[in-house]
């Protein structure tokens, strides 16, 4: 049973393990509490000294015993210093709790140093005038991400309840995310599967790697949609949402993803390519050609299933073009 909490100020609760809650779970403890909406809030706690069992620091899956008490001192969530901005949004859908954007490239989901204003979660913040928080203050209402210069369907949490459905969804990788790509070279089967871990690089730490010692189980599923000779277009599924799995994972197959500096330093790739013409066209790519096309989910409040598209954007959709054409022609000569 559930003590009654006492309180030095407005943040500190106690509580006394009854014999019903022993060998149960800090974790699980605390989550039943109504202090932390869900275990990893306890779990960030616990590591940051918030929570004391018996004046003791311990471990989120310290097993409580009878009698034990404990302390949270839970911090009250920090102001959001992010400044809302005017900046035009392609808004696919959107209801109380959800919001589904179209992120055009270039542009940084949340504001990190360096990049402060004119971020997704900047005009998500003028569009909606607040936005759920379980997140953090540095990542109101984002539930996943897209790197700066990948485009395409992302799905933000409008309020807390959503934010914790959607969350669970994407921890159990019951999200069906797709994407379209242009990788270098010209793939031998019509579809595959890349199931290598992936984690930092063992050496560059900004960078990851399917070489890393600690690296985590991470699944690619991939299909030829198109054939340029020397590119391919494809369309790709990750069972995980691993940083940069895409890239990381078509890199290490030996397919590049088309204007990626970080992996498979594009340029000297392009550069190799007989076809001038397909050097030329290829150069058009300023930013890694990967677009998130389709995304699926459950509706984290309605609880019916959502499906959203997006087609590739103008600048892969140009150079898909004028590959298309090159290729013809050369086919045509043979």
């Amino acid at each position: 049973m559930k003590k009654k909490m006492t309180s030095t100020d407005d943040r500190e609760f106690k509580f006394s393990v009854t014999p019903a809650e022993r060998g149960e779970r800090l974790d699980i403890f605390l989550s039943r509490k109504d202090v932390f909406v869900t275990r990893s809030q306890v779990k960030r706690a616990v590591e940051k000294g918030q929570i004391l069992v018996n004046d003791i620091e311990v471990k989120p899956g310290h097993r409580l015993k009878n009698g034990d008490m404990i302390l949270v001192h839970k911090k009250e969530p920090e102001e959001c210093d992010i400044a809302p901005e005017e900046i035009p949004l392609d808004i696919i859908y959107e209801d109380a709790h959800i919001l589904v954007v179209n992120k055009s490239h270039g542009m940084v989901v949340h504001p990190a140093a360096g990049n402060r204003r004119g971020t997704l979660v900047n005009a998500l913040l003028f569009h909606c005038g607040d936005l759920s928080g379980i997140g953090g203050v540095k990542r109101p209402g984002i539930v996943h991400r897209l790197d700066k210069n990948t485009s395409g369907l992302m799905v933000v949490a409008k309020s807390d309840e959503a934010h914790i459905g959607l969350s669970k969804q994407f921890k159990e990788h019951l999200v069906k995310k797709t994407y379209r790509v242009l990788v270098h070279g010209d793939m031998k089967e019509e579809e595959g599967t890349i199931d290598l871990p992936i984690g930092r690089h063992p050496v560059d730490r900004k960078k990851m790697s399917t070489k890393s010692k600690r690296g985590k189980e991470s699944l690619t599923r991939w299909s030829v949609e198109e054939r340029y000779n020397v590119i391919t277009l494809l369309s790709v599924r990750i069972e995980t949402g691993r940083t940069h799995q895409i890239r990381v994972h078509l890199n290490a197959i030996g397919h590049p993803v088309v204007g990626d500096a970080v992996y498979g330093n594009s340029k000297r790739t392009i550069e190799m390519i007989r076809d001038t013409v397909q050097q030329v066209v290829l150069k058009k790519i300023r930013r890694q050609a990967l677009h998130s096309s389709e995304l699926c989910f459950t509706h984290p409040i309605a609880g019916n299933l959502v499906e959203f598209s997006s087609p590739l954007p103008d600048d892969m959709a140009w150079v898909c073009g004028a590959l298309r054409a090159s290729a013809r022609k050369y086919n045509d000569v043979l």
